[in-house]
């Protein structure tokens, strides 16, 4: 039995502006053990961003506010813990790999002094011996030691990535949370970048977060999935289970847009209409003005989640048995 790294119950995180209240994320729960890569996949303002700074603390306050929940990793409360403690666990233990590598990095520094500058915050090395374990990370992403005092700018988009993810990895930490950490590249450096952070992951044994909207990436590098729609994690199963047999609607019809070789179609099967405006969800099921099974008691009920067996959870009136599948 692996030991369970992180367990996050019941966490709601709401921006509070003048338009009204975002509600980006409404009451979710995941379990996350040690080595295991979690892929979090959902459209855009889906929650999964919101998500990862809650777990990293960093929501920007205001206009975000943390309204509730625990995040327990290593067995401590996060959100119980001061400003200095969590300091000593960011970039230490949790490390973010964030969405775009040309605004991660410091213009002025060296990539070299970026990474130096994260190992003496969190081990007590001198100058020299830091800027030695920078060499020594760059080499393990694929880049030449001696380009340590190479600037952000003399790099190319695929090479900045891989320079966020050596400053990532750099105090080994025991939990990565990767946001989309390949968006802004094109696709044959992408294919490289998920191999060699898949690569990266084993050597060091670390846990992962891995934040998409391509279920293509998901199954090549993660052991499970949570799939997020408007804030909450409407289903989560391993790997397997979730592409052999989705179940939410939601899910049913994310893979019934995705292109299959083995099928011979004339035409995709969209999912109708967009995701709801956040600061103005829907009653009831979020889903239910865009899912081809809602019924009227869709409207007011709203979905408990329901354990199918095997780790399979789905947060639908179809499996309460409420509605008909």
């Amino acid at each position: 039995m692996k030991e369970r790294l992180l367990d996050i119950k019941n966490l709601t995180i709401h921006y509070i502006t003048e338009d009204g209240t975002v509600k980006a994320v409404n009451g979710i729960d995941i379990q996350l053990n040690s080595g295991e890569t979690l892929g979090l996949v959902g459209e855009t303002g889906a929650g999964k961003t919101t998500t990862a700074l809650g777990i990293m603390r960093l929501v920007p306050n205001p206009p975000g506010k943390i309204l509730g929940g625990r995040i327990i990793f290593e067995g401590k409360d996060l959100l119980e813990l001061s400003e200095e403690e969590m300091r000593k666990i960011r970039g230490n233990k949790i490390s973010m790999i964030f969405q775009d590598p040309m605004t991660s990095l410091n213009p002025v520094m060296t990539v070299g002094e970026q990474i130096a500058e994260v190992i003496q915050i969190h081990q007590k090395l001198n100058d020299k011996e830091a800027l030695e374990k920078a060499k020594e990370m760059l080499e393990l992403v694929g880049i030449p030691g001696v380009r340590h005092s190479n600037y952000p700018h003399e790099f190319s988009g695929g090479m900045k990535q891989r320079v966020v993810i050596a400053i990532a990895l750099a105090c080994n930490p025991q939990l990565l949370i990767a946001d989309e950490p390949t968006t802004a590249l094109d696709v044959t450096i992408q294919a490289q970048v998920l191999e060699m952070m898949k690569k990266l992951k084993e050597e060091f044994n670390t846990s992962m977060i891995l934040i998409t909207h391509d279920l293509g990436v998901v199954a090549e590098v993660c052991d499970k999935v949570a799939i997020m729609y408007a804030g909450e994690i409407i289903e989560s199963a391993s790997i397997e289970d979730l592409y052999t047999n989705p179940k939410h609607p939601y899910t049913v019809g994310l893979f019934g847009s995705i292109p299959n070789i083995e099928e011979d179609v004339k035409r995709l099967n969209p999912i109708k209409g967009l995701m709801p405006d956040p600061t103005n969800l829907p009653s009831g099921c979020p889903f239910h003005p865009r899912c081809p099974k809602a019924k009227d008691i869709c409207k007011e009920q709203v979905p408990a989640t329901t354990d199918l067996g095997n780790g399979h959870k789905v947060r639908c009136l179809i499996y309460q048995g409420l509605v008909e599948a």
